[in-house]
């Protein structure tokens, strides 16, 4: 399916970045940790920030409320910066961080049960295109990013952890506090409703 080709195309492009990230942020963290480096610091800041406004976007109502949850990540990220090299699985860790933070001051400003927010999430924020992409329209980025906005809202979550982020199955597990195997029944029931979704659009 055409609309398919359009996210494999984008996911494999986002892949090949985020393998050039490994090892700089297996560096980043270590000198972070064993030398205190701000410079270290502020690329790994760099990395992260838009994912996780991305990420913590999905239980705060406001950018600005986001910002400042993020903010507070990072901030816990350096003063725990010594206990870092310990760390397994960094993402897992600093998503981790991320959604307790955004749990707690959702639960302090609302003071109602944390519901993730119906809201649009644009799949391909801030993704950089060359002229020989210009074939895929805003009008078919635009189709695909509202049958995504129309899952059921976990479904939502471990998708765009999954196949945006690239995170593990068991990372995922670890940041949501669900199983792995809820994790594959979120993430095939998400496929499942897209490629439903996307055939009725093209009348396939």
């Amino acid at each position: 399916m055409f609309f398919f080709y359009i996210y494999d195309y984008y996911e494999n492009q986002i892949q090949c970045l985020l393998k050039n990230r490994v090892e700089e942020i297996s560096f980043w963290v270590r000198e972070i940790a064993l030398s205190d480096s701000q410079a270290a610091f502020k690329s790994l800041f760099s990395a992260y920030f838009q994912r996780l406004m991305r990420f913590t976007s999905l239980y705060l109502p406001t950018p600005a409320e986001a910002e400042e949850v993020v903010s507070d990540t990072f901030l816990t990220i350096w003063n725990n910066r010594k206990e870092l090299p310990g760390i397994v699985h960094f993402d897992s860790y600093i998503y981790s961080i991320a959604r307790n933070k955004a749990i707690s001051y959702y639960r302090s400003q609302h003071i109602e049960k944390v519901m993730l927010k119906e809201k649009e999430i644009d799949l391909f924020y801030q993704t950089e295109t060359t002229p020989e992409e210009e074939l895929i329209t805003k009008e078919e980025i635009s189709r695909l990013d509202a049958a995504i906005n129309a899952l059921p809202n976990k479904c939502k979550t471990v998708f765009k952890l999954v196949r945006e982020d690239k995170l593990k199955y068991k990372d995922v597990a670890a940041i949501l506090d669900i199983s792995v195997k809820t994790v594959e029944t979120h993430l095939a029931t998400a496929i499942k409703k897209l490629r439903e979704a996307l055939s009725t659009d093209t009348g396939k």
